[in-house]
C-alpha cells in the first residue's frame, strides 16, 4: 500500500497532545476520535476510508481504516465509545469536558476562524477505526 495516494490523518497539533495519540493507536488502545463536522473540510469521512496516520514530526506512522461514522449530538455519546478513545476518559462526561475544552482552544479556533458553540446538541463526528498497515 502507498501511504502517498492516501489522505494525511493529523490528530491535534504537533507535540505531546499528538503524540500521545499516536501512541495510543499504535498500541491498540485507541480505536476511536472524535470531530466536529467544520474540521472535514472535504465532506464528511465514510466507514471504508482510510489515511494515512503522521506523527509530530509529519511522518507516516500507520495506515488506519475508519469502521463506522456517526454524526450525533455531544449529549448522545456514551461511556463505551469515551473509552474507545483511549486516553483513559473515566466516562462520557470525562470526554465531553476534555473535547469541549479542546475545541475551544485556540488551535481550534485558528483553523475555524472561531470559538464554536457548544451544547448538549452540537453535532460531533464520531469515527471508529483499525489499524490496516505499518509504512
Amino acid at each position: 500500500m502507498n501511504v502517498d495516494d492516501l489522505p494525511v490523518l493529523e490528530l491535534a497539533a504537533p507535540g505531546p497532545e499528538r503524540d500521545s495519540g499516536v501512541s495510543a493507536i499504535l498500541a491498540g488502545t485507541k480505536t476511536a476520535m472524535t470531530g466536529l463536522p467544520a474540521f472535514h473540510e472535504e465532506g464528511l469521512p465514510a466507514a471504508g476510508d482510510r489515511f494515512c496516520l503522521v506523527d509530530s514530526a509529519g511522518r507516516p506512522v500507520a495506515v488506519i481504516e475508519l469502521t463506522s461514522v456517526e454524526t450525533e449530538p455531544i449529549r448522545a455519546v456514551t461511556d463505551d465509545y469515551a473509552h474507545a478513545e483511549g486516553r483513559g476518559y473515566r466516562d462520557a462526561a470525562h470526554w465531553r469536558a476534555a473535547h469541549e475544552e479542546f475545541f475551544r482552544s485556540e488551535f481550534v479556533a485558528a483553523f475555524l476562524g472561531g470559538v464554536p458553540e457548544i451544547d448538549d446538541e452540537t453535532l460531533v463526528v464520531t469515527q471508529r477505526f483499525r489499524v490496516v498497515d505499518r509504512p
